[in-house]
């Protein structure tokens, strides 16, 4: 009688492990950030954007995960980082446990991002179109297949590669996919300018999106 309560007991226990473990492996992988960096474009560089994921998944319970901001820089003379070879190979959940996208294709041609899905770390809507303020400017500094611009592109679309509030300009995206008549996650129209307040006329906060990347 004993011996079987003690290997019910170490069934029950296995079985909650794996429920945990199940739990962990879909924790959230994807974000977008509930706040901007406070100055605009300006996000401390590409190293400054993963610390500011990091902190706000942190602060949201999420850690030992490796966090990359979805952000592109340019280069004279040659390719820039791209967003997309940043962020991993998926696949990427949200704060409630939805699927974003199985890949970096899947990601890029249909993925489920909509106001609905693209949460921020907290597991709550980020405002878009419609509401006050509209907050649906993702900063991204990409292209629509989540590369980096061509050198040959001589406008600055990612803030002097996100280290400027008061030069340039950036490419960003629509998490809501709404607005005229491009509605693209990751590649909309470009910003008024790099400071808060142009970000704030353009229809954004500084806000971007982040990825989890396995360490």
């Amino acid at each position: 009688m004993k011996l079987s309560i003690v290997l019910a007991l170490s069934i029950a226990a296995v079985t909650a492990g794996s429920i945990v473990q199940a739990d962990s492996d879909s924790a959230m992988s994807f974000f977008v950030t509930s706040e901007g960096s406070g100055k605009g474009g300006d996000l401390g560089g590409l190293e400054g954007a993963d610390k500011h994921c990091t902190t706000l998944a942190e602060s949201a319970g999420v850690k030992g995960k490796g966090w990359k901001a979805y952000l592109s820089t340019q280069e004279e003379g040659k390719r820039g980082v791209s967003a997309r070879d940043r962020i991993g190979t998926g696949p990427w959940h949200n704060a409630k446990g939805e699927l974003i996208a199985t890949n970096l294709d899947d990601l890029h041609i249909s993925p489920n991002i909509f106001k609905t899905t693209a949460l921020n770390e907290n597991g709550e809507l980020v405002n878009g179109r419609g509401d006050a303020p509209n907050k649906h400017d993702l900063l991204t500094g990409s292209m629509s297949d989540g590369t980096a611009y061509f050198p040959t592109e001589t406008a600055d679309k990612t803030c002097s590669n996100w280290t400027s509030s008061d030069k340039g300009s950036a490419t960003v995206g629509h998490h809501d996919r709404h607005g005229g008549g491009n509605t693209s996650w990751n590649s909309a129209h470009g910003s008024r300018g790099c400071s808060p307040e142009a970000l704030t006329t353009t229809g954004g906060t500084g806000l971007f999106m982040c990825f989890a990347v396995a360490k």
